[in-house]
């Protein structure tokens, strides 16, 4: 038996205005940054070993990074349209390629509860955050540590209605499968190369102008 409807968001970059990457580039290691941006941009190695890498060179305790996790410039009308999606039946499940290091615990500091959180497993360790993917796992991609599209397709399986909100080019499959995309930043131009249809929005701020403004997106996946 399949539920209402299923809103698939990526965090970095879409819920939030800054990956938390960039967080941690720009506050430690600045004298490195222009290289450090190139590389991602370039890939000279895979999203996740370059994240792994970065990650466990943070070198604070414990405390000091979870202050550097509530530096992530979450965004302010996420939480409501969480709510609102959940109110009205629906799901609202986090798909991202970082680490549910920091997402637990910012969804936590926000007071945000009943969202499912698929990503990367972290955890503290040697004064960083260790990532622990799994190769053998269903759902590994050896980019991105996560392959978003296999783990949505199964996800989307249960459900009648899919929205998806994405930013970039790890989103771009996932979002294709969904009924509904609502895309930020570079995801705009990979839709539109591929000549896929998408709600343009430049924060969740959008979304729920949209939500209002398309009672019937909510009204009809409830029944």
């Amino acid at each position: 038996m399949t539920k209402s409807f299923l809103f698939l968001s990526d965090f970095d970059g879409t819920l939030s205005d800054k990956d938390f990457f960039h967080v941690i580039i720009d506050q430690y290691f600045q004298k490195d940054s222009e290289k450090l941006y190139a590389d991602w941009d370039n890939k000279v190695t895979t999203d996740l070993d370059y994240l792994t890498r970065l990650f466990k060179a943070i070198d604070r305790d414990e405390a000091g990074i979870d202050e550097d996790i509530l530096k992530i410039p979450f965004d302010p009308d996420a939480k409501k349209v969480i709510e609102r999606v959940q109110r009205a039946g629906g799901d609202f499940v986090v798909i991202s390629a970082g680490t549910d290091y920091y997402i637990k615990r910012i969804f936590s500091h926000y007071g945000i509860d009943g969202v499912r959180i698929y990503s990367n497993p972290g955890v503290y360790a040697n004064r960083g955050i260790q990532l622990n993917a799994d190769p053998s796992g269903r759902y590994y991609s050896e980019m991105y540590g996560i392959d978003k599209a296999k783990l949505a397709r199964d996800l989307m399986k249960d459900y009648d209605t899919v929205y998806f909100a994405g930013d970039s080019k790890p989103d771009l499959k996932a979002a294709m499968l969904a009924d509904t995309v609502f895309a930020k930043g570079k995801l705009q131009g990979l839709l539109d190369a591929e000549r896929h249809p998408y709600v343009p929005i430049r924060s969740f701020g959008d979304v729920e102008n949209y939500l209002l403004n398309h009672k019937e997106v909510l009204e009809n996946g409830s029944r």
